[in-house]
């Protein structure tokens, strides 16, 4: 393999993520500045063709959405022989859409909250909770309701009722894509970062909101990282499920693995992030500190795990 000398930051584009994306690219941008490579950032929303990143020996994606983690980049990067950061296109694909991350989850006998897929239309609100449908949830308190794609917890809503499912639908920002019901835990939330198949300490978000919604994961200032605080066996069954997560969706160089505890401390995969946020406030460089490491050494070992 050749040196890795040059390389190009890929950020931006045109998503509802596009401001995390481009913080998310400065500051890999200047890690690897620091680390002596030479750098140059991309905004993908100006990129005319995919042939310009053949004058690069490496793409770091730091491009959120499904411009840059639904798998199409990822194939067209595969086709044009350009080195890249992460995942494969089919591991991207697999996780940007919640359904087949959970039927992959499934199957490999990994734990994750039951769901159920529909179109949240006008029928959906019309028939209620008392639809035969949500069968397999009962009993229950509430549910989630989620986009199958999409990030930064965009169109999440807490349902309990049928009044909330009305107002889920009201204020729902785009109902032509499918959603997913999904079982409510009642518990704990951590993330785990994942380079090179090694686990980082993992982190547990705690937030005054009824979840880990898009104001308390961007507005905000009561939100708080912290390293969790887990028992030997615990830190070992969190470890254990992220990874597992992680190699049954064949993903590659980095990740993040979004988790959920019970009363029963048992833990549930809700996600997996083949392209996480990499701001200064965010978790992967945040559970690296809990290791010691700086930013641009955790951006160098994705880098390294990549390649």
């Amino acid at each position: 393999m050749e040196e890795i000398r040059k390389i190009g930051v890929l950020y931006g584009g045109s998503s509802s993520e596009r401001e995390i994306s481009l913080l998310s690219g400065e500051g890999v941008h200047n890690a690897i500045c620091e680390l002596g490579y030479e750098s140059h950032l991309i905004d993908f929303k100006e990129l005319n063709d995919l042939k310009e990143l053949k004058d690069y020996d490496f793409i770091f994606i730091a491009l959120h959405g499904f411009e840059g983690e639904g798998g199409k980049l990822q194939k067209d990067l595969d086709d044009l022989n350009i080195l890249y950061s992460g995942s494969k296109s089919e591991a991207c694909r697999n996780t940007w859409n919640k359904k087949l991350t959970k039927e992959i989850l499934k199957i490999n006998n990994i734990s994750t909250p039951i769901w159920h897929e529909v179109l949240f239309n006008r029928n959906v609100v019309q028939n209620g909770l008392q639809n035969s449908s949500f069968d397999k949830f009962r009993p229950f308190e509430h549910l989630f309701l989620k986009p199958e794609e999409d990030g930064s917890s965009v169109d999440i809503f807490k349902i309990s009722n049928d009044k909330s499912l009305e107002e889920a639908y009201l204020k729902c920002t785009n109902h032509e894509r499918g959603f997913l019901f999904e079982e409510y835990i009642d518990g704990k939330e951590f993330t785990v970062t994942i380079i090179g198949k090694k686990c980082f300490p993992p982190i547990e978000i705690i937030t005054k909101n009824e979840f880990y919604d898009y104001e308390a994961k961007y507005i905000s200032n009561e939100t708080r990282h912290i390293e969790a605080e887990l028992s030997s066996n615990e830190l070992s069954d969190i470890q254990c499920l992220a990874l597992n997560a992680f190699e049954a969706l064949d993903c590659n160089g980095w990740a993040r693995v979004d988790l959920l505890q019970d009363k029963n401390s048992k833990f549930y995969v809700i996600e997996v992030n083949t392209v996480p946020g990499m701001t200064s406030h965010s978790n992967v460089p945040k559970s690296g500190s809990f290791l010691g490491l700086n930013y641009n050494e955790v951006v160098k070992k994705i880098i390294d795990a990549s390649l």
